[in-house]
């Protein structure tokens, strides 16, 4: 007679999984303080918005009149619109080009760990942690007509320079004041993507001999990518709904030459108690806004798959 041995019986734990409803209503209660603030803050004004571009509102009357697309149709022969449009594209277009610029340079030279560099950090950040209005009236008592700038120049016998009489000089003084104010943020943003590049790959390029530029623009550049795509959406998105610099700046000034389309929407909405046109061209801003965000951040995403490739 041949003895068999039997194999040992395993048993498994058996794990109780906690009714499903009971984490569905978990977490419910974890999103709802966010989804009630998302709604309250954005769907209900966003909505508001749709409903009040349909209507000839003032602002005061109880009943708003219902006009249907007249505000829309309207906004096509808006000269002042279509002028506010322009330069809002042009402050868009050259003030994310200066601070992605500006930012992605003073990164580069602050980048790493020494007293020197966390002091200049803070000073470049500095004027972001400024209202947009003080710094508006900050710059239009350094530059105005009778600002510090031009007293010192006409104690020397200098002309008045028009810094912020003249449309062209200035156009170019509000993107400057507002690259200025903001780059401290583009700054931060980069310096963050810096710490992400490996650094085994910038020795070994260096070990290859790859000079500084090379290994910039071969090794540092492409590593960057997300970080780049990142603070331009964010550069452009902030100033297409510039308004508060303007206000505080130039006013509009001169004869309107400076106004935005953000800044036309408020003094359209409260000054000249047009609150349906106004938020007709809000809702055009948003949806343009959106779009070339959208369209932007694709381009982006398809030039670093390229790279990578």
């Amino acid at each position: 007679m041949t003895l068999t041995r039997e194999a040992p019986l395993i048993t498994t734990p058996v794990v109780r999984r906690k009714p499903r409803t009971r984490d569905g209503w978990v977490t419910a209660i974890m999103v709802a303080p966010a989804t009630v603030l998302y709604t309250v803050m954005l769907i209900i004004p966003v909505g508001l918005a749709l409903y009040l571009s349909l209507t000839d509102w003032d602002g005061f009357s109880a009943n708003p009149a219902f006009v249907g697309a007249a505000n829309y149709v309207n906004l096509l022969d808006d000269p002042e619109l279509r002028r506010a449009a322009l330069v809002t594209l042009l402050v868009a277009a050259a003030g994310t080009a200066g601070l992605n610029l500006l930012g992605l340079g003073f990164a580069l030279l602050v980048n790493g760990v020494s007293r020197a560099n966390t002091f200049f950090r803070i000073v470049l950040f500095y004027p972001h942690v400024l209202s947009a209005l003080v710094v508006g009236f900050l710059w239009s008592a350094i530059l105005g007509t009778t600002g510090a700038v031009n007293n010192l120049v006409t104690t020397w016998g200098g002309e008045v320079l028009p810094f912020l009489s003249d449309p062209t000089w200035a156009t170019i003084t509000m993107i400057a004041v507002l690259v200025w104010a903001g780059f401290g943020v583009n700054v931060v943003l980069y310096l963050a993507g810096l710490q992400a590049v490996p650094h085994s790959l910038i020795e070994a390029a260096r070990i290859d001999g790859a000079t500084r530029l090379q290994v910039f623009r071969n090794v540092t550049l492409p590593a960057l990518g997300p970080s780049v795509t990142v603070n331009i959406v964010l550069s452009l998105v902030t100033l297409l709904k510039t308004y508060d610099l303007v206000v505080s700046l130039t006013a509009g000034g001169p004869a309107g030459q400076t106004q935005t389309v953000a800044y036309l929407i408020l003094w359209n909405s409260f000054h000249d108690a047009r609150l349906g046109f106004g938020s007709a061209q809000s809702v055009l801003l948003m949806l343009v806004t959106a779009a070339l965000a959208f369209v932007v951040t694709r381009l982006r995403r398809r030039g670093e798959l390229a790279v990578h490739q």
